[in-house]
């Protein structure tokens, strides 16, 4: 089977956990009637963006939003790509961390993020998640009933090599939970999601929270699909809603073989020898 039906949620943040992971369990209960195969949730979906909020959110892998999360994928009988939340492990170090479930509820992908997004744009965002959160060290591909797919989170995309390995490593769907401000969505968000795809020759897909000009990180929203040739398949404005998206993994080997991108490299000198 080629064929998956995605759908892509873009759904406020507010303050209480709980409110949160109702608000994503009634999204899948609407989208039912659609028959889709996979969810896509936001970064931070049920924690304000902030760093001090992230410790005091965080949870242990399996604890009681993680099992909400799991009975969720296996009641509706879906792939849930479960946004990302603040993981504390065993030695209370935290995480910005995506989980996926298979249909039966079963954990089938972890992804910790591994870049760390530590910016300060002149006249525009500041923010430091190394106050708070610890780097992931794992690419992250996972395989599926349609095929495999590469997951990682938001500032992650940014670097080029992540995303080719994940395509190495067969990659043919690229998830991206992501949070994009104010002043890197406008001039960034587009452009990436459509590279990375081109680049790669994968369907990319970024989920971001719904924008909330009274928080103290604004997301730029705008959640996106782009097939393999790099087209916008849809992107929704910065408002509260979702938007389901037929994907045909299919394409993928045929824009591969039409335009052997991947195939042409030429890694034999690529490595810089110089002194």
């Amino acid at each position: 089977m080629t064929i998956i039906k995605t759908a892509i949620i873009q759904m406020p943040v507010v303050e209480d956990k709980l409110k949160n992971i109702e608000k994503a369990e009634d999204y899948l209960k609407e989208l039912m009637d659609h028959k889709i195969d996979l969810a896509v949730l936001p970064e931070m979906f049920y924690c304000p963006y902030q760093t001090h909020c992230f410790p005091a959110y965080a949870e242990e892998e399996g604890g009681v939003s993680w099992q909400k999360l799991s009975d969720m994928a296996a009641a509706f009988g879906i792939y849930l790509a479960a946004g990302s939340m603040p993981e504390k492990d065993e030695e209370s170090r935290i995480y910005n961390t995506a989980f996926v479930f298979d249909r039966q509820g079963r954990q089938v992908a972890k992804h910790r993020k591994m870049h760390l997004f530590d910016i300060n744009v002149s006249g525009g965002q500041y923010f430091k998640e190394s106050d708070t959160l610890t780097a992931g060290d794992q690419v992250t591909v996972f395989d599926t009933e349609f095929g495999r797919m590469g997951l990682c989170i938001c500032y992650d995309f940014r670097f080029p090599e992540l995303a080719r390995l994940m395509a190495d490593d067969g990659a043919k769907v690229i998830l991206v939970p992501a949070a994009f401000n104010m002043t890197t969505g406008p001039a960034h968000w587009e452009i990436m999601f459509r590279q990375r795809a081109v680049d790669n020759q994968v369907f990319t897909i970024g989920a971001a929270p719904a924008r909330d000009e009274s928080s103290s990180y604004i997301s730029w929203g705008h959640s996106i699909a782009v097939d393999p040739w790099g087209k916008v398949l849809v992107q929704l404005d910065e408002k509260e809603g979702y938007t389901v998206q037929t994907l045909d993994l299919s394409e993928v080997e045929k824009i591969r073989r039409e335009l052997p991108l991947l195939a042409h490299r030429r890694p034999d000198i690529y490595t810089f020898s110089g002194e």
